[in-house]
């Protein structure tokens, strides 16, 4: 971790965190999803930033990866528990955080957001030079049962790294024997998703979510415009709002041959299986010679 690279780091995390804190201020019964996804992204921009992923928000039991689609009409309802979470990249280096917002009127979502909340500051406690990942679940998931509630046991923290969003090691919600260590110089997110159910995940609708996982192989078809779009992320998660310059058939050919390919990853919206609420907190953290520091903070 030399000077630079720390320095984009931290100053895609103060993106983040402001964006983040936009977004839960604007979030309310009625304004399109898309509205604040895409305000996100044009604040980024504006800071000199851009979007380390799409940004997302997903609504009650869907737990991750709901990206809105060009022209999606979906509105934010009284009643929801809505996740909102955003990347930054300054220069490659990735910043990733997230908040959960309670719309109902009788805050019956509240508990459940805390319990996320709580569970990433008992995770934070923890985090030291050597320690194991395991542990750290362990923190997120007794504060979580503590609270009364599961955590989303096939969701994971992650390393963050230059051009990549998700290295090792993986951060499990939960206790577990063994895992990685945590070393000094890494950056990393933990993410506790809480939930009012068993706490598993699986992939649900159409993905508008797409990441480049190596190179692409010659096919017919390829469009060069769209490829060069695409390459120009650099490995980075792309969404198809991205993409509104070009012909929306060419651009979903293309994406269809190059994932056919096994080139393209899709990512779906992620969907508790017992169809229950769920929350999200997340900050990025960088372990230091002088201890942890939050990034996203």
């Amino acid at each position: 971790m030399d000077s630079y690279a720390l320095d984009c780091f931290r100053r895609a995390g103060r993106i983040a965190r402001d964006c983040r804190e936009w977004a839960a201020e604007n979030i309310r019964p009625g304004v399109e999803v898309r509205h604040i996804l895409e305000t996100v992204e044009e604040q980024i921009r504006e800071n000199g930033a851009a979007p380390g992923f799409p940004a997302q928000s997903s609504r009650n039991s869907t737990a991750a990866h709901y990206c809105t689609a060009p022209g999606d009409p979906l509105r934010y309802e009284e009643g929801d528990c809505v996740k909102v979470d955003i990347g930054v990249h300054v220069d490659g280096y990735v910043a990733d955080t997230a908040t959960s917002v309670d719309l109902s009127s009788d805050d019956r979502w509240t508990p459940l957001v805390r319990a996320s909340a709580d569970a990433l500051a008992a995770a934070i406690s923890t985090v030291e030079a050597g320690i194991q990942v395991g542990r750290i679940g362990a923190a997120i998931e007794r504060t979580i049962v503590a609270a009364g509630y599961q955590p989303v046991r096939n969701l994971t923290g992650h390393g963050l790294g230059r051009w990549k969003v998700h290295t090792p090691p993986q951060i499990p919600n939960y206790a577990e024997h063994g895992g990685g260590k945590l070393e000094e110089g890494m950056v990393f997110a933990i993410e506790p998703f809480a939930c009012n159910g068993r706490g598993y995940i699986r992939e649900a609708g159409r993905a508008e979510v797409f990441m480049m996982v190596r190179p692409p192989k010659k096919a017919k078809g390829l469009d060069k415009d769209v490829m060069k779009a695409i390459e120009s992320w650099r490995g980075l998660p792309i969404a198809r709002r991205y993409f509104l310059d070009f012909d929306a058939e060419v651009v979903d050919d293309t994406f269809q041959k190059l994932a056919r390919q096994g080139s393209l990853m899709r990512y779906p919206p992620l969907v508790e299986e017992d169809d229950v609420m769920v929350a999200q907190t997340e900050h990025t953290l960088y372990l230091g010679p002088d201890g942890v520091e939050v990034l996203t903070a």
